[in-house]
């Protein structure tokens, strides 16, 4: 008979979801970084548009990093917080001094577009271990990211 944690997922399951969810944390809390960092040193002609949306990135990224550490903690795990294990782990790269909008822009959509990937991941393992609650959290990242993207693809006329 299979072990269930205490809110009916197999153990084996669980166990593989918070190390994928760790994972997605870390990129989560780069991505984080940078586009707060593009928030404040951003320069150019589409600063006033993109200053905001910058703000709204970070804001909604702050928000979706904790519902990461507490699914983590309802599945009975620690979730990771030292920056030391987000930049060893992340595939998203921290970006330093970077100004230039269209720089911002690109590597914004690029990084989305690993969050989506992972994200991705997580809802087929989700989906196959019965795990509705962290499926139903992932969809929605994944919905606000694929909406980011066509935002920001259509602000390079891409």
């Amino acid at each position: 008979m299979m072990e269930l944690n205490k809110i009916g997922i197999e153990v084996d399951v669980a166990t593989e979801i918070a190390e994928k969810l760790n994972d997605l944390s870390a990129n989560y809390h780069i991505f984080y970084q940078n586009v707060r960092g593009f928030h404040w040193n951003i320069k150019g002609k589409n600063f006033f548009a993109l200053h905001p949306k910058f703000e709204e990135l970070y804001t909604q990224s702050f928000e979706d990093i904790d519902k990461i550490a507490e699914r983590i903690r309802a599945l009975g795990f620690i979730p990771k917080h030292a920056y030391s294990d987000f930049i060893r782990t992340s595939d998203i790269k921290e970006m330093k001094d970077v100004t230039d909008e269209i720089t911002c822009v690109k590597d914004t959509l690029q990084n989305l577009s690993i969050l989506i990937f992972k994200e991705k991941e997580i809802m087929k393992l989700t989906s196959d271990g019965h795990d509705d609650g962290t499926n139903n959290m992932v969809n929605d990242f994944i919905e606000d990211h694929e909406k980011q993207v066509w935002m920001l693809s259509a602000f390079l006329s891409q």
